[in-house]
C-alpha cells in the first residue's frame, strides 16, 4: 500500500512519500533505546512541563491540522478541529494526574507483616520502547490516548500509522520535537504493514498497542505472543443502541443520529445496531430516518457539512456490498441505500442510510458496518433486547435508554461490552478507562488503567 495523501473527497493524491528503509529503521530504534534509557529517570515535573507545552503548541496549530486531518481522512473539519482539542485536553490531565496514577501503593499492615517485611512497596516502572500500530479514523486521538500516558509514564514511543495519514503521523513527531521532548522520545515509522513485524520482533522494543481491524490485531498478537511482548488491542465494534419504552424518543432519536454518524460513521465506538423496543419501535423509527435523512452531505471542508466522504474507496465498496446484500435477503431501506445525489462519480461518499428487518442470514447482521450505515432491530422484551445486543462477535461498546432503574441493572449485569453508557452516547475520556471484550480486544486504555498497561508493576520488600 502506497504511503500518500489521498483527498476522499475528490480521489485526488495530494502527497507521497517513501517508506523507511532498514538503515533509516535501524537508527531509529537506537534513537529510541537511547531516550528510553534517559527519559525513564526525569522527573514527573518534567515530563508535565513537556507535555503541556505540545498541549500548548496543538491549541495553536488546530486549525492547519484540522484542514490535514480532513483532506487526508475526510472527516468534516469541525470535527477535526474538535477531536484536535480533545487530544490537547487529554495531555493536560495525564500531565496533571500521572504522577498520582503512578504513585508507590503500600500494601495493608497486616499483610506486610505477616509476610516477614518491615516495609512492602508496589512501584510503577516504565517497561521502555512502545510500538503503537494506529488507524487512521482518529488520526490524532488515537495516538495521543496511547502517547500521553506512556510518555508520562516514562516509556518512549514509536508510532506506524495508518498509510493514508503520514502528514498527520509526521506532524505527530514534530509536535512532540517542538514540545522539547528529546530525540527519540516520539518517532514516527513511515513503513508499510509488511515492516512492522520485523520491528515488533526487535528485542529493544517491549510492548505493542494496536488500534484497528481484526485480521490486524491477530497479526500483531501472534508476533508479541511468539516475541512474549505485552500487548493491548482495540479492534472492531458494532455497538448496540438499545431504547426501552421508558426513554425519551425525542431526545434519543437525536443522539441516535450522532452516535451512527459521528466521523462520518467510521469509528469503532460508534453505534450500529439500533434495538427499538416493540412499543416505541414505530415512533423511535420514524424519528430516527428522519434525523438521518436531514444531514448535510458534502464536501468536508464546508463548515456546514454533517457527512463527509469515506476514507478511501475500498471502503464504500465494502459498505456497498453489505447494505446490497442486506436488501438482497429482505432487509427494507427506511433511508438512504445509495450514492447520495452529487457524488455518485466524485469522492468516496455514501448516504446516510437505516436498514429495518434486519434477519441473521444477511452479512451485515455479523459484520461491521464502516460507515454511516444503520441498522434497525424489534425486541419483544426486555430478554430479546439483551439476547439481540449481545448477537455480535463484538463487544466495545453499548448504549441503553431508560428511566427504569430495574432495566438498568440488568443491562449493565448483562451486557457483553467494555462499557454501557445509560441515556447518552459512547465516548472516551481521559479519566475512564476505555476497551473491549471478545473480538474488540484486549486490555484498556486511558485512565489508571490504561497509563499503568505499559508499566512493570514491582513488588520492593523489605526485610525486617
Amino acid at each position: 500500500m502506497p504511503i500518500a495523501t489521498v483527498n476522499p473527497a475528490n480521489g485526488e493524491t495530494l502527497k507521497t512519500y517513501d517508506a523507511l528503509g532498514a538503515e533509516e529503521i535501524e537508527r531509529r530504534l537506537a534513537a529510541a533505546e537511547a531516550a528510553f534509557r534517559t527519559h525513564r529517570t526525569t522527573s514527573f515535573a518534567e515530563r508535565a512541563r513537556l507535555l503541556h507545552r505540545a498541549a500548548d503548541l496543538l491549541d495553536e496549530d488546530q486549525q492547519n491540522i484540522g484542514r490535514v486531518m480532513t483532506t487526508e481522512m475526510g472527516k468534516p473539519v469541525k470535527q477535526a478541529r474538535a477531536e484536535a482539542a480533545k487530544c490537547a485536553k487529554a495531555m493536560r490531565w495525564y500531565a496533571d494526574h500521572a504522577q498520582g496514577l503512578l504513585a508507590d501503593e503500600e500494601p495493608a499492615d497486616s499483610d506486610v507483616k505477616d509476610s516477614g517485611a518491615s516495609r512492602v512497596l508496589v512501584r510503577y516502572r516504565p517497561l521502555g520502547p512502545v510500538l503503537a500500530v494506529m488507524p487512521w479514523n482518529f488520526p490524532l486521538w488515537q495516538v495521543i490516548r496511547f502517547a500521553a500516558p506512556a510518555l508520562m509514564a516514562g516509556n518512549v514511543g514509536l508510532l506506524k500509522h495508518a498509510s493514508n495519514v503520514p502528514q498527520t503521523a509526521l506532524y505527530l513527531e514534530d509536535l512532540f520535537r517542538r514540545a522539547g521532548f528529546p530525540e527519540g522520545c516520539f518517532q514516527t515509522l513511515l513503513i508499510g504493514s509488511g515492516a512492522v513485524e520485523g520491528v515488533l520482533r526487535d528485542p529493544r522494543v517491549r510492548a505493542a498497542t494496536l488500534t484497528g481491524s481484526e485480521p490486524a490485531g491477530r497479526a500483531v498478537a501472534s508476533v508479541a505472543g511468539d516475541e512474549v511482548k505485552k500487548t493491548v488491542l482495540e479492534l472492531g465494534g458494532s455497538d448496540p443502541f438499545v431504547v426501552m419504552p421508558s426513554a425519551d424518543l425525542d431526545r434519543a432519536a437525536k443522539v441516535a443520529v450522532t452516535a451512527r454518524v459521528q466521523n462520518n460513521g467510521q469509528s469503532c465506538i460508534a453505534a450500529k445496531r439500533f434495538i427499538a423496543h416493540t412499543d416505541v419501535f414505530d415512533a423511535f423509527a420514524e424519528r430516527f430516518a428522519a434525523g438521518m435523512r436531514a444531514l448535510k452531505v458534502g464536501d468536508p471542508l464546508d463548515e456546514d457539512t454533517d457527512v463527509g466522504p469515506l476514507s478511501t474507496e475500498q471502503g464504500r465498496s465494502d459498505l456497498e456490498e453489505l447494505v446490497d446484500d442486506a436488501v438482497e435477503n429482505g432487509a427494507t431501506v427506511l433511508c438512504g441505500g445509495e450514492r447520495p445525489d452529487g457524488f455518485r462519480d466524485r469522492g468516496w461518499f455514501y448516504a446516510p442510510t437505516v436498514l429495518a428487518d434486519i434477519t441473521p442470514e444477511m452479512r451485515i447482521h455479523q459484520e461491521e458496518a464502516f460507515g454511516p450505515v444503520a441498522t434497525l432491530y424489534r425486541a419483544a422484551d426486555l430478554d430479546t433486547a439483551v439476547a439481540l445486543a449481545n448477537d455480535t462477535p463484538f463487544g466495545l461498546s453499548s448504549n441503553v435508554w431508560t428511566r427504569d432503574g430495574s432495566e438498568v441493572d440488568r443491562f449493565v449485569r448483562d451486557l457483553e461490552a467494555g462499557s454501557v453508557y445509560i441515556n447518552g452516547m459512547t465516548a472516551s475520556h481521559p479519566a475512564f478507562p476505555f476497551g473491549g471484550v471478545k473480538r474488540s480486544g484486549y486490555g484498556r486504555e486511558l485512565s489508571e488503567h490504561g497509563i499503568r498497561e505499559f508499566c512493570n508493576i514491582t513488588t520492593v520488600w523489605h526485610g525486617a
